[in-house]
């Protein structure tokens, strides 16, 4: 997203664009999947005096404009991405970390026989699976 158009959006809801408004998004951008404190880490890198609690709070305000989403990956922070890109599912290695997406289109009959026999509406931008990737699985069935 564009600085005049963050600008835009902002006023419209009667909010500035702020530096550290800019710098928070454009980590996120950067980043892909990252924590806030992970945002917070790469923020500093360029503007020291921003706390923790600032990433947090404008992550939140970020959210509620609908440029980032977030999903839980872990036990610990939510993990925030842009919310323009297109829904996946998220593959998260419970050794390493590591982050792999799938199309979503893998899980559309499970979400379909969701809807139909429950009429449950599956948030694919939420679903995440836990396991062992190939590195650390080293082949084995996980």
């Amino acid at each position: 997203m564009s600085e005049s158009s963050l600008a835009e959006l902002l006023r419209a809801r009667g909010l500035r664009l702020t530096a550290q408004r800019q710098l928070i998004l454009q980590a996120v951008l950067d980043l892909g999947h990252a924590t806030p404190e992970q945002v917070h880490t790469a923020v500093r890198e360029v503007a020291a005096g921003v706390n923790i609690t600032t990433i947090y709070r404008t992550l939140e305000l970020l959210e509620r404009l609908g440029l980032v989403t977030h999903t839980h990956l872990s036990h610990g922070s939510p993990t925030y991405h842009a919310a323009g890109e297109d829904q996946h599912v998220h593959l998260v290695c419970r050794e390493c970390g590591a982050i792999d997406e799938m199309e979503p289109e893998l899980m559309r009959p499970l979400a379909d026989r969701l809807a139909g026999e429950r009429g449950f509406r599956v948030d694919i931008s939420h679903v995440s699976f836990f396991g062992l990737c190939a590195r650390c699985g080293s082949g084995e069935q996980a």
